[in-house]
């Protein structure tokens, strides 16, 4: 990365936190503390080396994850590749002596120098690793994985330091917990939804409603609501409102649109029959719906756009009356969910209040924080971890399974390899991980849960852009940091995460609502949620009018026109906008939220809908990077959909409901593109200045100063 990616911000660099931290760094409360060198250099840690202690040795033997290699001496730099070449026959001879088979002059590691009883010979080999359970399989080789991420990315992102987080550490025993209480919420969820109305939940309205409920929440749980004002919220009020009286599927053929038809007069007939409507209202729909009915035993002719049109003016003429005698029923759902989750949150709290008091953990002393500029760095809690319990640990083929009281969790095997690079970077309380492996199952357990159950549930939510982008970001733009990721689909090792408790240890520097940067260049390609990403721009305007260093912001969103929804609406008219441009529908793509467990053909998708890349900098972030024409081709050069991706259509493919489009209710990476603008062109679109359809594949849309608002 060149030096132009780094701000410009004064700030005294013997107080600034190396943005590289370990596990060997100082006190979580002074991010400025000098650090020892970590034990590996980075060269052997990205090549699967890992530093481990024998307790039946007593000594350190280091240990490859990629090929289950392990050595009683640290590995040489340049040896030979024990994959392609496992007997070393075309390594360079070194100097000293060692086991002849083993190239640069390193031992094997033996069991007490080949005198252990049971001999090195075992295929499987079980044994604890400080209280963890671990299994090492002899006879496994692991191919070089496939890279997602560049953790070499130092950070340019600036903040004032600031003091621990007051969550309460993540324990396994409180994540099964809250994991089997929010499992319940969405079973009573189900049942509000088809007792009382008779349909079942949106498809993933429970997802957006936990989403849009943190926007407001300010109770004590990372995950599940409890002090929200409103209680009713707008996200799940609208999407339940918008599947009244029937859901509306995407259909294709002129039979189903007859049908749907027909299926919706019924349903509004009977709905309007049943509840206590007024007798205007009574009438207006009775007499739309019959004549509807009638409509459809006469005209058999009728093409499917006939059938559309008849179900368009339908809905407009009985959808206010529906929704009237609805809306009582609807909020009450809300309310009745939003009471529930109050619930679990205290029963939850007090359980791990119990827990902490049990293991003898007591609030600190408050933290001496300075008032100084100093590079981001991961979010601490105030509270030390309680002694954690056995999670065990083993491999099947590529994938590491990580058990807790018969509760599994897998990761694949890079991915995991990953989270103990960023944990090694990013947690200062463990040295010798410990507490890893339950960390990092309290991890991958909540994402679980915020998904849900279904089949792709909740992947979109957490979908992220290709990695050609974020090269291209970084090197164009001096992107380092992104705003709203998680450590499982991070490229960079600085982040903000929706769940600074678990996601701390591994280099989140918070939700990103909280986290204010003075100076950086930031990513953000939120999740499709309309109240979320609102608050985001309300958010981006008050960071970019304090700040007078360098600061950029470029958003990743869907072209959502239709109606246009208003977090586009208020970047389009900033007058932080310096640039914006759209990608059509599928001509780009994404890669999958569950990119940490799926297969490596499921890793990318086409994405259905179009997105806008909007570039908000103050004059400072616009001087240093400005969205210059070279910059923008290479930045669409980066986007271009690869054969590969295109033949992976993911979980897009599935018929979806048209609910998004017709209540402006919010969606997902995954959805069908209800939300996307009519006016879609085949080659790439700017704008300000938008582009003639005879323009080049690849155009650039003009540079504007901050007085000059793009007209879209």
């Amino acid at each position: 990365m060149t030096s132009e990616n780094h701000t410009t911000v004064k700030v005294d660099t013997s107080m600034v936190m190396s943005p590289t931290g370990s596990a060997t760094q100082g006190s979580p409360v002074s991010p400025s503390t000098s650090k020892p060198m970590p034990e590996l250099p980075d060269e052997l840690v990205q090549a699967g080396w890992s530093k481990c202690w024998s307790k039946r040795e007593n000594r350190p033997y280091w240990f490859n994850r990629f090929t289950n290699q392990s050595l009683w001496e640290m590995p040489v730099l340049g040896q030979h590749d024990v994959i392609s070449d496992p007997l070393g026959l075309n390594a360079a001879p070194a100097e000293g002596t060692g086991d002849a088979g083993v190239g640069n002059g390193q031992r094997k590691r033996r069991l007490s120098e080949e005198a252990a009883q049971g001999g090195p010979n075992k295929e499987h080999v079980s044994y604890n690793f400080n209280g963890v359970k671990l299994y090492k399989r002899d006879n496994f080789h692991a191919s070089l994985p496939i890279i997602y991420w560049d953790l070499d990315v130092q950070t340019n992102a600036v903040i004032r330091e600031r003091p621990p987080a007051n969550h309460l550490p993540p324990h396994p025993e409180m994540e099964l917990q809250r994991a089997q209480l929010t499992t319940k919420l969405r079973q009573h969820y189900h049942e509000l939804c088809y007792q009382r109305e008779g349909i079942e939940p949106p498809r993933e309205s429970f997802n957006r409603w936990l989403l849009e409920r943190k926007v407001l929440d300010k109770g004590p749980d990372p995950l599940l609501p409890s002090e929200c004002d409103p209680i009713i919220s707008p996200s799940m009020f609208r999407e339940v409102m918008n599947d009244i009286p029937i859901r509306l599927s995407r259909i294709k053929y002129k039979e189903e649109a007859r049908k749907l038809l027909f299926k919706y007069a019924e349903a509004a007939k009977k709905m309007i029959d049943s509840r206590n409507a007024t007798p205007d209202s009574r009438k207006v729909v009775k007499w739309n719906a019959e004549d509807t009915m009638n409509w459809l035993r006469r005209d058999h002719s009728a093409s499917k756009e006939d059938y559309m049109d008849r179900l368009d003016h339908l809905r407009k003429q009985c959808g206010p009356h529906v929704a009237a005698v609805a809306k009582d029923s609807v909020e009450g759902i809300c309310t009745k969910i939003y009471h529930i989750s109050a619930e679990y949150v205290r029963r939850i709290h007090q359980a791990h209040q119990a827990l902490l008091k049990d293991c003898n953990v007591s609030d600190p002393e408050a933290a001496d924080v300075q008032d100084r500029l100093v590079y981001c760095y991961p979010i601490r809690l105030a509270l030390p971890s309680p002694a954690q319990p056995r999670v065990e640990l083993h491999f099947e083929n590529d994938i590491a399974c990580l058990r807790y009281k018969g509760e599994m969790v897998k990761v694949n095997r890079s991915y995991f390899t990953k989270l103990e690079l960023l944990y090694r970077y990013s947690s200062i309380d463990d040295p010798r991980f410990e507490k890893f492996l339950s960390r990092v199952w309290c991890l991958i357990k909540r994402y679980l849960v915020m998904f849900g159950a279904g089949v792709n549930e909740g992947t979109g939510l957490q979908g992220a852009l290709p990695v050609p982008v974020f090269e291209a970001l970084n090197k164009q733009f001096g992107v380092t940091f992104e705003c709203f990721a998680s450590p499982l689909n991070s490229y960079f090792k600085q982040f903000c995460s929706a769940f600074p408790d678990t996601d701390g240890f591994f280099g989140s520097r918070g939700p990103f609502l909280n986290f204010s940067p003075a100076s950086g260049s930031f990513e953000a390609n939120p999740p499709f949620s309309e109240e979320l990403m609102d608050a985001m721009v309300t958010h981006f305007e008050k960071l970019l009018e304090k700040s007078s260093e360098p600061l950029s912001f470029i958003i990743f969103v869907p072209e959502w026109r239709d109606p246009l929804t208003p977090a586009l609406h208020r970047m389009e008219t900033s007058a932080f906008l310096r640039h914006q441009m759209s990608v059509p529908a599928f001509e780009h793509e994404y890669r999958s939220g569950s990119q940490h467990i799926c297969k490596k053909e499921e890793m990318y998708y086409k994405a259905v809908h179009g997105t806008v890349i909007i570039f908000l900098q103050n004059a400072a972030g616009f001087a240093k990077w400005e969205p210059t024409p070279e910059r923008i081709q290479e930045l669409l050069a980066a986007y271009q959909v690869s054969r590969r991706a295109l033949g992976s259509p993911g979980p897009s493919t599935a018929p979806t409901t048209l609910s998004p489009a017709s209540a402006g209710g919010s969606g997902d990476k995954d959805s069908i593109a209800a939300k996307t603008a009519p006016e879609r062109s085949a080659s790439l679109d700017t704008s300000p200045a938008r582009q003639d359809n005879s323009s080049s594949s690849n155009p650039v849309g003009k540079t504007t100063p901050p007085s000059e608002t793009a007209s879209v």
